[in-house]
């Protein structure tokens, strides 16, 4: 990324958008470059383990390191579900599978899963980065805001900015890591992609704090967000009132 290109984004952010938290900013590589290799050790969730990114640590994931099955599916290293995952969505198997029961029947997760297009991860790692960890040599693919209230609703007025429709922004049902990193990369390859509000996934939510969810942006979208600010809704009274209570 080049330098200016970065600091331009830092500059608004803090003029825009107060004391908000740095986006994350993620990337599938051949390599893993300095950043750390999550460890396949135990269960991990890939959204617990993007906390230690919101804190500044660059990781990156490969199809061991990711031990969720939901997380491997949905990064894009492996191709199929646990078996019985649509009881495993739904009511469960009396004596043998506790469900949880985010979809009413198995028959309606099949329908689900035949609707969902295939992805396959385009290289062997994901690198997740905080912002400011970014160096010249990377190539941002999607970058995710973890943000309350306020920050969604100047990103949500900021997406729809330079469009003529009213569905600049997506919100799919979803696991937390397909919020951040499959639906994102799907509209990374759309002609005209959107941003995605995620993090409503029950299970993932003690990963993040109470007052947060998702907004994860292809990248191509944020670079024309990014452009727009200084002319945008930003620079109006209204935004001033919300965005003096950041």
């Amino acid at each position: 990324m080049r330098p200016e290109k970065k600091q331009q984004f830092l500059e608004r952010w803090a003029q825009y958008f107060p004391g908000a938290e740095l986006p994350l900013v993620l990337s599938y590589e051949d390599a893993p470059g300095s950043a750390e290799r999550v460890q396949p050790k135990g269960w991990r969730c890939v959204i617990c383990e993007l906390a230690r990114v919101r804190e500044g640590a660059s990781l990156c994931f490969d199809a061991e390191s990711v031990t969720c099955g939901g997380g491997q599916r949905y990064l894009g290293f492996v191709p199929e579900l646990r078996p019985g995952f649509e009881h495993f969505l739904s009511c469960g198997i009396p004596g043998e599978m506790e469900g949880e029961r985010y979809k009413k029947s198995p028959e309606l997760v099949r329908e689900l899963l035949a609707r969902m297009p295939d992805f396959e991860a385009p290289a062997r790692y994901l690198v997740a980065k905080r912002w400011d960890r970014l160096a010249t040599e990377d190539e941002p693919e999607v970058v995710v805001f973890l943000a309350p209230p306020d920050v969604l609703s100047g990103l949500f007025t900021l997406a729809g900015y330079a469009e003529p429709g009213m569905d600049a922004v997506t919100a799919p049902f979803g696991s937390g890591c397909a919020s951040v990193v499959y639906h994102p990369y799907l509209e990374l390859a759309s002609a005209h992609p959107r941003a995605v509000l995620g993090m409503f996934d029950v299970s993932a939510r003690p990963c993040v704090p109470a007052e947060v969810l998702t907004f994860a942006v292809p990248w191509s979208k944020f670079a024309v967000m990014v452009d727009d600010m200084d002319e945008s809704f930003l620079i109006t009274g209204s935004w001033h009132k919300v965005r003096a209570r950041m």
